[in-house]
């Protein structure tokens, strides 16, 4: 590992009256997953968001010892949100060949080895509109990959995807962590967030509640797995106790 990919200090956004961060304050090394993990509206999106610079916010953000999010910056992040940020209207060959000329970078051989890897070559000249979600979603991680990003902000990437195309992006994370890129991740699904990360930072209403690696933050709540950890870490295992009680 080496150097400091990431660094958020006192992270604050706003959405009108509504606080969806809340003094966030994290670090990611270089050559690190770091898994933020958190119930829907936990204040997950909004982080990315703010790390990209989309969404106004309060606080420090540090990208690669670079500064804060600026579109130069931005050049060595690579994103999958959520919903796929494509431009439909284009082709994946003309998409790719769009960000490339706003990167300044543009490796064909490298967009034909990731359109091999997830089984889109036949699609290369196909509207991306045409697609079907799960398409659309790898069409999105190809174009977060193309220019070998340092650090690669992930929102629930695997929304979509097939079995054979999720074991397919999890390699693909390991090695660009083993060559000493990293990965801010948010999920929801523990399971998932407990084979991929090395380190988590539990989020709940736009509070950071609990951090650290895996076995940690197992060990703290003397739990079995992420999910019972994350579960009793917000408090929801006595509701959902409740709730199978009541059937």
């Amino acid at each position: 590992m080496g150097g400091c990919a990431l660094r958020v200090e006192g992270l604050v956004v706003r959405y009108g009256d509504k606080v969806a961060v809340k003094g966030l304050s994290f670090v990611i090394n270089g050559g690190e997953v770091y898994c933020l993990p958190g119930p829907n509206g936990a204040g997950k999106t909004s982080t990315i968001k703010a790390v990209l610079g989309l969404v106004k916010y309060e606080g420090l953000i540090d990208v690669l010892g670079l500064g804060p999010p600026s579109p130069g910056v931005m050049n060595s992040v690579g994103v999958v949100m959520e919903s796929p940020a494509v431009l439909e209207a284009l082709t994946p060959r003309e998409f790719f060949e769009f960000l490339g000329s706003v990167r300044g970078r543009f490796n064909i051989k490298r967009v034909e080895t990731l359109m091999e890897a997830f089984e889109l070559r036949d699609y290369l000249d196909t509207p991306i509109a045409a697609l079907s979600a799960g398409n659309r979603q790898k069409v999105a991680i190809v174009a977060a990959l193309l220019h070998e990003p340092r650090l690669l902000p992930l929102d629930e990437p695997f929304n979509f995807l097939d079995a054979k195309s999720v074991r397919v992006f999890k390699e693909v994370m390991r090695r660009h962590v083993e060559s000493g890129g990293s990965i801010l991740f948010s999920t929801h699904i523990m399971e998932v967030a407990e084979r991929v990360c090395d380190r988590v930072g539990i989020l709940n209403e736009g509070v950071l509640i609990t951090e650290g690696t895996i076995d940690e933050i197992k060990e703290g709540v003397k739990a079995g797995t992420l999910e019972d950890a994350f579960l009793k870490a917000i408090h929801a295992d006595e509701e959902i106790r409740a709730i199978l009680e009541g059937l």
